[in-house]
């Protein structure tokens, strides 16, 4: 008797375990779209930040005076088409880290993916561009980078060198929890009592 109310007691455990596993409220299409939005919003910022640097880098090293301001809203636009093609890369190829590797190992391969994506999305931009502007789209998508192997694998680098921190902070984030990362990074919120 008392082997068959432990058996029950067990069932109902895990019963209402499974249960409150499953009924954890749907996220609302609203929501979802607030989220994905935020997210594209941070990597434009992330991205654009990168890109306004390299470009006041150039300009500098180019002696270009007065140094004109264009550069840095094509250097945000970059970054937005950055940001869209790094959120499309993780809609195929969800972030994951492995407990077990860390999180280093966990995305080193991952990342090279999205360098990867990134660059072809690049490449298929050049060529969309291409034919917005009158020309063929293959000679367009080869013309990218000017067709110079040195300076994609240039580009290359650069772009690897800006994806990696925010895989790592995306890491820690799923290692951690998004709100440990953050108060490891950026300290605690002190709270002001009244």
């Amino acid at each position: 008797m008392a082997l068959a109310v432990t058996a029950n007691r067990i069932t109902l455990k895990v019963f209402m375990t499974a249960t409150s596993l499953h009924s954890a409220p749907e996220k609302s299409l609203k929501e979802k779209a607030r989220e994905e939005f935020i997210k594209a919003f941070e990597l434009t910022i992330y991205f654009g930040v990168w890109f306004c640097a390299l470009a006041f880098l150039a300009a500098t090293s180019l002696d270009e005076r007065p140094i004109p301001l264009s550069i840095f809203g094509f250097a945000l636009f970059k970054g937005a088409i950055c940001a869209k093609f790094m959120l499309v890369a993780q809609a195929f190829f969800p972030i994951t880290v492995d407990k077990k590797n860390g999180i280093v190992n966990s995305l080193i391969i991952e990342s090279l993916v999205y360098l990867a994506v990134v660059i072809g999305l690049n490449y298929l931009e050049a060529g969309v561009s291409g034919l917005i502007h009158g020309k063929e789209f293959l000679s367009s998508m080869m013309n990218f980078g000017k067709s110079d192997p040195l300076r994609i694998v240039a580009m290359s680098i650069v772009y690897w060198l800006i994806v990696w921190p925010y895989l790592l902070f995306v890491g820690m984030g799923l290692m951690l929890g998004s709100h440990a990362t953050i108060q490891i990074l950026f300290g605690e919120k002190s709270k002001t009592t009244k």
